[in-house]
């Protein structure tokens, strides 16, 4: 059986949100719905969208590095949100895995959400529905469209080629191969969900910080001559001061 899936490659995730905006773009119309965005700007703002990507740092100062971490409805294989729905409008498609939500029948209970452990659904304000990622259903399957272009948008945007898509059932698949010979792994196992998305771990690599990196190179003790105390390292020739 099919399993279309995304794999994200850690190590290459600039944090550009170009599949923030592509899928926003791609999923205003169709099948997705309008996306509506209420007040973005201002101080109680709502919207939807289906990818988001949150940033953060890891490590110890000055060694740390910045992790964009893109996320979405992962297509879990045993989806906690299709049996928790009391009308059947949350499902799971035999042909190719893709979870999907029926607007027709849903009525914005909100169920989906509190069972989905990754924090994937997200709710209409103006249809008052449960949305969510569709992995661009309209896209993969339409052929009359090139094979090539038969992606998600956000898979098509991706400037790093971060994102891969394919069938992780098929072992010769560019996602399976990934997943198995980078060490994929998916989100939070112990939930049982067995989520179809992957991502690929980042490769720790080695950073060298000089103390002089850490001051501007126009700070006027520095252009003078003198060597400045940085806050976080003490004074040179401390013992304290990085090496």
């Amino acid at each position: 059986m099919t399993q279309l899936a995304l794999v994200i490659d850690l190590n290459v995730c600039v944090g550009c949100h170009a599949c923030v905006t592509s899928c926003k773009q791609w999923n205003t119309s169709g099948s997705a719905g309008p996306l509506t965005d209420d007040k973005p700007y201002g101080a109680d703002p709502s919207g939807t969208f289906f990818n988001r990507v949150q940033t953060f740092e890891v490590g110890e100062f000055p060694n740390t590095q910045t992790v964009h971490f893109p996320k979405s409805c992962l297509h879990c294989e045993e989806p906690p949100c299709v049996p928790v729905c009391p009308t059947g409008a949350s499902y799971k498609r035999a042909e190719d895995g893709i979870v999907l939500v029926d607007y027709d029948k849903c009525i914005g209970c909100k169920y989906c959400s509190w069972a989905c452990p990754y924090g994937a659904r997200e709710f209409d304000e103006d249809r008052k529905v449960m949305t969510k990622c569709t992995l661009c259903v309209d896209r993969v399957t339409d052929q009359s469209l090139p094979e090539d272009r038969r992606k998600p948008a956000c898979v098509l945007a991706c400037p790093a080629n971060a994102r891969l898509f394919g069938d992780v059932h098929d072992p010769e698949s560019v996602v399976s191969v990934a997943i198995r010979e980078r060490g994929g792994y998916a989100l939070m196992p112990e939930w049982n969900t067995q989520p179809s998305n992957h991502y690929l771990p980042r490769q720790r690599t080695g950073m060298t910080i000089r103390p002089d990196d850490l001051v501007r190179v126009d700070n006027p003790l520095k252009i003078d001559g003198q060597q400045p105390e940085h806050p976080q390292l003490g004074a040179p020739g401390s013992e304290d001061y990085a090496t």
